[in-house]
């Protein structure tokens, strides 16, 4: 896991304040460039920007960010009923599937087995369980949280809903990974901004409107979403699927 630093520290800090008032290298996957008025997506081989520069991807740790402000709290990593496929609960927003792999670098990014993936989201009104917000209750529900263990293939796959967004933050969803009990990463997928545009003009989505927060001006992926981004498939009328590969030093 990354050490502590101090723009870590600093992202923590900016994210409360930002809640209050109101990812860097590319990894092992593919990265969406463009997103017709549709919603739909192409995608073209993942490439780090330095200094105005773009470079192939290559094995690399993704970016660590901050759980809060809702991780989960009852413990769900010890409970085999949060162990599943299927974590929206009757939430109703945009099918999207999500499927994660978590490597190794020191291992020249070789595939984690048996590895525990927590995801963890907001609806489309931009709530979460478990947790009491401005105008919303979440105590005591769990939708749009859960884990799988991940595969030979180091892989794990989510059915969800397109996550919605809330004041102060740009469109996300939060991950942790634990190997052997252990948190080892704690990060947040990002996604394209003109994708989220499309998907907020239609269904559920629609009343709340756009996200005013882009990537760019966003607390936690302003220094980059390199890493992060979700490499996209699909469109704004049937739904998604989400990868990203996730790069651990174990």
């Amino acid at each position: 896991m990354a050490p502590t630093n101090r723009r870590l520290s600093r992202r923590h800090v900016l994210e409360a304040l930002s809640l209050a008032g109101a990812a860097v290298v590319t990894a092992c996957t593919s990265s969406p460039t463009s997103a017709s008025s549709t919603g739909s997506t192409t995608t073209t081989a993942a490439t780090t920007t330095t200094g105005g520069s773009s470079t192939p991807a290559s094995c690399a740790v993704t970016a660590e960010e901050t759980a809060g402000p809702y991780p989960d709290r009852i413990g769900m990593i010890g409970n085999q009923a949060f162990f599943r496929q299927d974590i929206t609960e009757g939430k109703s927003g945009l099918p999207l599937t999500l499927t994660l792999a978590i490597v190794n670098v020191r291992q020249n990014c070789a595939a984690i087995a048996n590895a525990s993936v927590e995801i963890w989201q907001c609806d489309a009104s931009g709530n979460y369980s478990e947790y009491a917000q401005p105008g919303y209750d979440g105590t005591g529900q769990t939708f749009l949280r859960g884990l799988q263990t991940t595969n030979a293939s180091g892989q794990v796959s989510f059915r969800t809903i397109y996550p919605g967004w809330y004041m102060g933050r740009a469109t996300h969803i939060h991950v942790q990974v634990f190997v052997n009990g252990t948190v080892v990463k704690t990060t947040q997928v990002a996604f394209p901004e003109a994708v989220s545009a499309a998907v907020y003009r239609t269904g559920v989505y629609a009343a709340k409107g756009l996200n005013a927060t882009s990537n760019a001006s966003d607390n936690v992926f302003s220094d980059g979403t390199g890493t992060e981004m979700a490499a996209l498939t699909g469109d704004a009328s049937s739904g998604y699927t989400a990868t990203l590969t996730v790069g651990v030093s174990v």
